[in-house]
């Protein structure tokens, strides 16, 4: 067992050390201050990728993804092609109020719409303006970070190898068409 009272003198210690350093205010309106690069603020919406299949509504815990669209008839691609149908998407919002900051929503969008940004400023005076429509959710886009680089041991995607393969063979044959046509008009 200790010396009674050696606790308290180990507190007294502490605040006795800390009293005496100067204190280190952060200036936050003038100083902006420097966020970890995988930071939570808002999310931002990609919406050439969104295909309004509302897997992010659906899954949300706190229903506060709203989404609204209308299907459009594509016509058909090639003479005698049947016509599709595709959705277009009218209203795309989210409320902050809401919204909890779990991130199932980016988790399950399987076409990349949605994504983290670092802004952290969008207090309003009124509840019911926390209610970001799509105009506001792709400005924030264009403040998500790149993702960070691959390991250089790491394996390349099998996505990519295909496509490095795939360019090497068009460009195999692009080289032997090129030479073919050299030596017919060399032979002429």
């Amino acid at each position: 067992m200790g010396i009674p009272g050696s606790g308290l003198a180990k507190g007294l210690a502490v605040t006795l050390r800390t009293m005496t350093r100067r204190s280190v205010t952060a200036q936050y309106p003038d100083v902006q201050p420097e966020l970890p690069p995988r930071t939570r603020g808002v999310i931002g919406l990609f919406e050439e990728n969104c295909t309004v299949c509302m897997l992010c509504a659906r899954e949300c815990p706190d229903w506060c993804i709203y989404i609204d669209s209308h299907k459009e008839t594509v016509p058909a691609a090639t003479p005698g092609g049947r016509e599709r149908s595709r959705n277009v998407l009218d209203r795309f919002a989210i409320d902050f109020a809401l919204c909890m900051y779990c991130g199932i929503c980016i988790e399950v969008c399987p076409f990349d719409a949605l994504f983290w940004s670092p802004e952290f400023e969008y207090a309003e005076t009124d509840i019911h303006e926390l209610t970001h429509e799509r105009d506001k959710l792709r400005e924030w886009m264009w403040t998500v970070p790149e993702p960070p680089a691959l390991d250089a041991a790491a394996e390349e995607p099998k996505e990519i190898a295909a496509a490095r393969k795939t360019a090497e063979k068009l460009a195999a044959q692009q080289a032997a068409e090129q030479q073919e046509q050299q030596e017919k008009e060399g032979e002429a």
